[in-house]
C-alpha cells in the first residue's frame, strides 16, 4: 500500500527536496507552507504520518500537534533546528512520536517516517490480548479463544481502538474521531450500530465490550 504523508514546512526549497526524495521512494508527500494550511489539509485528508516544522507562520508545529492530538493518533514527527532538550520534551508531551533536527539526512528522515508508520500500524509482531480476544495488527488477524474471526475493516478498526484502550471508557464521540475520522459527518448512532455487529462477530466474547450508561463503551477482561 502506498504511503501518504503531510509535510508542513515554511521553507519552499526544503518542501520540494523532501517531496521529490520521498516520491522517488514511493511515498506521496503533500505540502503545507504554514500551520494553518497544514490544519486545513488534515481536516480533509487521511495521512499515514505528519512531518511538522516547529517554527512556522500562522501556527507553529507545537500548535498543530496539539490540535491534531485532540482528534487523531496519526504519527507525528517534528523537524526543527531547535536542539535544546526542553523543545524536544515539549514535543513529546504534546504527543509527537519522533524528532529530527536540521540539518538532517533525507535517508534518515524517510527511515524515521516509515518507522513511525510501521509502529502505528502495529507491524513488527505486536500482539494485543484482552480476555479471550487476541489481535495481531501487523497481520490484521483476530482470534477468539484461538479461533480466527472474520471482521469487516470498520469492525476491526473499532476493536483495535478498544483493545489499545482496554479498561478505559471511550465515548461515542471519541470512537468516531479515532475510527471514522474527524471528517465523518454521520451521527453517533453509527458507533452503536457497529458495536452491535462487532459483538455479534465475536460471539460469546462480544460480552467483553461493555456499555457504560451515558458515557460510551469499554473493553473488559473476560473469558469464553
Amino acid at each position: 500500500m502506498e504511503e501518504q504523508v503531510l509535510l508542513a514546512e515554511d521553507e519552499e526549497r526544503m518542501r520540494s527536496i523532501v517531496r521529490d526524495y520521498f516520491g522517488a521512494h514511493g511515498v506521496i508527500c503533500d505540502l503545507a507552507k504554514d500551520g494553518a494550511e497544514a490544519m486545513e489539509l488534515l481536516r480533509t485528508h487521511d495521512y499515514d504520518a505528519v512531518l511538522l516544522d516547529v517554527l512556522m507562520p500562522e501556527a507553529d508545529g507545537f500548535t498543530v500537534c496539539r490540535v491534531v492530538r485532540e482528534h487523531s493518533r496519526v504519527p507525528i514527527l517534528f523537524l526543527t533546528a531547535l536542539g535544546e532538550e526542553r523543545d524536544m520534551l515539549r514535543g513529546y508531551e504534546l504527543g509527537a512520536d519522533d524528532y529530527i533536527t536540521k540539518p538532517f539526512s533525507l535517508a534518515v528522515l524517510l527511515a524515521k517516517t516509515q518507522a513511525v508508520i510501521r509502529r502505528s500500524r502495529g507491524e513488527g509482531g505486536e500482539r494485543l490480548t484482552c480476555g479471550a480476544i487476541t489481535l495481531e495488527p501487523g497481520r490484521r488477524r483476530c482470534t477468539v479463544a484461538g479461533t480466527e474471526v472474520e471482521l469487516s475493516p470498520r469492525e476491526y478498526a473499532l476493536l483495535l481502538c478498544l483493545m489499545r484502550n482496554k479498561g478505559q471508557v471511550l465515548s461515542r464521540e471519541q470512537l468516531l474521531d479515532k475510527v471514522w475520522g474527524i471528517d465523518f459527518d454521520g451521527g453517533e448512532r453509527a458507533v452503536d450500530v457497529r458495536i452491535k455487529s462487532l459483538r455479534a462477530a465475536l460471539g460469546p466474547a462480544g460480552k467483553q465490550i461493555g456499555t457504560v450508561f451515558k458515557a460510551g463503551y469499554r473493553l473488559e477482561e473476560g473469558s469464553v
